[in-house]
């Protein structure tokens, strides 16, 4: 018969036609026109191998030869015949390696080629239940494609949070209420206090807890793949408020210690201790910047007499600090640093989470990628870094259940350390309501009279 037209793009090599008890024939096309490298080819399989076992799908799909695909689409790849290429067509010719699928089940009707069917499954799957905002519908049958959940609202609601230490309605900083969280943060070492921290945190951040009705939720297995995507911005928005909450309850217990400047050195030591095991011993990075962040608030830091007895009293702490607890931050933040990963249980994930809401999150001065000349090398750290964050979501569930094995928390101490309760405890049942812009705005100014109060700016200037 006539062969049927060349196309001036698609150059057939050759066509392996296996036909009972006739070998293979092999036709060279009569064009003129050479294939160039950039051309993609027709390039069915070698008829003198004996067929593959049919395919298990009920469906036909392209063919694109993944299982012996070349590294690279060198020019050697393109003229090989027995090994394929993702840029090459092959299609599934009956008698080659690759036969042709069974025929389409009739509740697609009859749609042969591939991007229709796609396109009349995804009709069906949109019209069996779309519910994006609500919820998981139940189209699928067969395990396919299930859209998350957008979440809108906050996992935190301090209105309803049922607590061990609050009363149900309760004004800003009640004195009493002060006075038990700083008996329970002293009566335990900052290991002990750590391992709370960590506990809560990675519950927040649901790195552990997470249950299969949540991956499919979710869907994807952990909160630090979630993150990372766009259906996971009130995870963001939750982390970031978690975050400058607990910086800022850490700041209200060290300027709450109205006593002695000793008293108040030895606490600004000890939460220093706690900075550490956040980092060495629980490799919680998340924490581990809130409460640098706290020590690092102007408030906190224009305490002189205070600092200065830290170095006296508390040297090895002060060392500790200034010497490898604020180097290691900034390498952090500036992206040229992390820790290891068999060590970490929460990755550093605020700058990710800040640049992803910059829009929302809270100002506290100049990013690091907005302070320095190589901005945007930072950013794009930070960027590349969220890679492995979202796949090492196993690893950081094995190595926070490793590190918390044997652990028996106290429910007061994890209480403390939960977001609603620190709510409630700094801007009471009415203000925990408020908007956060206006909560912290108003918190900044309470921390600078605290602060003020302790160390006049009188006798700080004479110093």
């Amino acid at each position: 018969g006539k062969l049927p037209p060349l196309s001036v793009i698609y150059s057939l090599q050759r066509v392996c036609l296996n036909v009972p008890g006739i070998p293979s024939a092999g036709m060279t096309p009569a064009s003129p026109v050479i294939r160039r490298s950039s051309e993609p080819q027709l390039c069915p399989g070698n008829g003198t191998k004996p067929p593959s076992e049919p395919s298990n799908s009920v469906h036909p799909t392209p063919c694109h030869s993944y299982r012996q695909a070349s590294p690279s689409p060198s020019l050697n790849s393109y003229s090989d015949l027995d090994s394929g290429h993702y840029c090459q067509l092959q299609p599934p010719i009956r008698g080659s390696r690759e036969r042709v699928a069974p025929e389409p089940p009739t509740h697609l009707g009859g749609v042969k080629s591939y991007v229709e069917r796609l396109k009349v499954e995804e009709g069906q799957h949109l019209t069996a239940g779309r519910a994006p905002e609500n919820g998981p519908h139940e189209g699928d049958q067969g395990g396919g494609f299930i859209l998350p959940v957008i979440e809108v609202t906050s996992s935190f609601n301090p209105t309803t949070f049922q607590s061990l230490l609050i009363p149900k309605d309760n004004k800003p900083l009640e004195m009493s209420i002060l006075k038990k969280v700083k008996e329970l943060l002293a009566d335990v070492d900052a290991k002990t206090l750590a391992r709370h921290v960590t506990k809560v945190d990675c519950l927040v951040a649901r790195i552990l807890g997470v249950t299969k009705e949540m991956q499919g939720l979710m869907g994807v297995r952990s909160g630090m793949e979630l993150l990372t995507l766009p259906h996971g911005r009130q995870l963001r928005l939750d982390l970031l408020e978690r975050f400058h909450t607990m910086s800022i309850m850490l700041a209200v217990d060290i300027l709450g210690c109205t006593g002695s400047t000793e008293e108040r050195a030895a606490l600004l030591h000890k939460t220093i201790q706690l900075a550490a095991e956040l980092r060495g011993t629980m490799g919680n990075m998340f924490s581990f910047a809130a409460v640098m962040s706290a020590l690092d608030m102007a408030q906190i830091s224009r305490l002189e007499q205070t600092w200065m007895t830290l170095r006296q009293r508390h040297t090895e702490g002060a060392i500790l600090y200034e010497k490898k607890l604020k180097p290691f931050l900034k390498s952090l933040n500036e992206g040229k640093d992390s820790p290891p990963l068999s060590n970490t249980t929460f990755p550093h994930v605020l700058p990710l989470i800040t640049l992803l809401e910059c829009d929302t999150a809270p100002a506290e001065g100049p990013e690091p990628w907005e302070s320095t000349e190589h901005g945007v090398e930072v950013v794009l750290a930070h960027l590349e870094a969220a890679r492995t964050v979202a796949h090492h979501g196993g690893l950081y569930h094995t190595n926070a259940e490793v590190k918390l094995q044997g652990f028996q928390a106290l429910p007061e101490l994890l209480e403390v350390f939960s977001t609603e309760f620190q709510m409630r405890l700094l801007w009471g049942s009415q203000g925990a309501a408020s908007s956060q812009a206006l909560r912290y705005e108003k918190f900044d100014k309470v921390l600078t009279a605290l602060s003020h109060k302790l160390e006049p700016a009188v006798r700080s200037s004479e110093l």
